[in-house]
């Protein structure tokens, strides 16, 4: 005796329901899912957020555009009125430690965005034309850059330069662009031995049109991630550099405030070099946590990818 069509296949009877697709099931939907369950990296955009809406306010002259000027006395401690303090001229930390918020993010956002940019260029030039004299002259330009002392490097540029206030970010840009360019190099070899680049040069595509309209897009996750490095990178450099006198000369900084605060804490002040470092620390903390949390969202080689 056969046994009845509904036992056999239960569902036969039943309508065929439409399949739904997930919500999220582009790459960068997934990415923004992974980032957004991520709390640690959440944490660090809070507070990127919450320092880049202090610069912003700077940029547009709500607070912060009376560091310069002499509020106080000597030296004054913590209170309603200065609430870090004031320097030895009588100026008001706080003013200070807020207004250099502005001057790492415009560093920080110039640098990273031209390095980026740089490196992106050539090194989606180097990988796509590898083993060719173009892909030599940009291995060997990168070589040479990389050979040459960070800090010796700024000096030369500020000395060559005559004290031009840009100096610093020349030879920041000059110097952070080989990592990106390196790593674009590599993701552009990869790609430009797959099918869709393989089609574009069989339409007779132009090998720059192939670079940056078909392959470039394709290391957007790369250049975004990098980018949040340099910008750390650029901003820590920075307060070296001022520290060492090499850095910003025409405004205030995190940096030109530490190397204030080294002359204050013998005479037992430290408001000056608490404020700073404690930007500078809660800015880069963020960045990091930001970064590795980004890191990990557009990360191929991630499980479950």
């Amino acid at each position: 005796m056969s046994l009845p069509t509904a036992d056999m296949n239960p569902g036969a009877d039943g309508r065929l329901q439409p399949v739904r697709k997930p919500a999220n099931h582009s790459l960068w939907g997934r990415a923004v899912a992974r980032f957004a369950a991520d709390r640690a990296a959440m944490v660090g955009l809070a507070i990127v957020a919450v320092f880049f809406v202090v610069a912003l306010g700077v940029w547009l002259g709500w607070w912060g555009g009376n560091w310069a000027e002499t509020t106080g006395g000597q030296w004054q401690p913590p209170s309603s009125e200065h609430w870090f303090g004031t320097t030895i001229l009588g100026q008001d930390i706080f003013a200070r430690a807020v207004f250099s918020t502005r001057t790492a993010f415009e560093i920080g956002l110039v640098v990273a965005i031209a390095s980026t940019l740089l490196g992106a260029l050539f090194g989606a030039l180097s990988g796509y034309f590898a083993q060719t004299p173009v892909d030599a002259v940009i291995l060997w330009l990168k070589g040479v850059l990389d050979s040459i002392p960070f800090y010796l490097f700024v000096a030369a540029i500020a000395f060559a330069l005559d004290g031009n206030p840009w100096a610093m970010h020349i030879a920041m840009i000059a110097t952070f662009w080989t990592t990106t360019a390196r790593l674009v190099r590599g993701e552009v070899m990869k790609l430009k031995n797959l099918e869709f680049v393989e089609a574009a040069r069989a339409m007779g595509l132009h090998p720059l049109v192939i670079i940056f309209r078909h392959i470039v897009p394709n290391t957007f996750h790369i250049l975004l991630v990098q980018a949040t490095i340099v910008f750390v990178a650029a901003i820590k450099s920075e307060v070296i550099l001022s520290f060492l006198g090499l850095g910003v000369t025409d405004s205030v900084s995190w940096g030109l405030m530490i190397a204030e605060s080294t002359t204050e804490v013998i005479a037992g002040h430290y408001m000056n070099f608490i404020a700073a470092s404690s930007f500078l620390f809660a800015l880069v903390m963020g960045f990091n946590l930001f970064s590795d949390g980004l890191q990990d969202a557009l990360d191929p080689r991630r499980p479950g990818r």
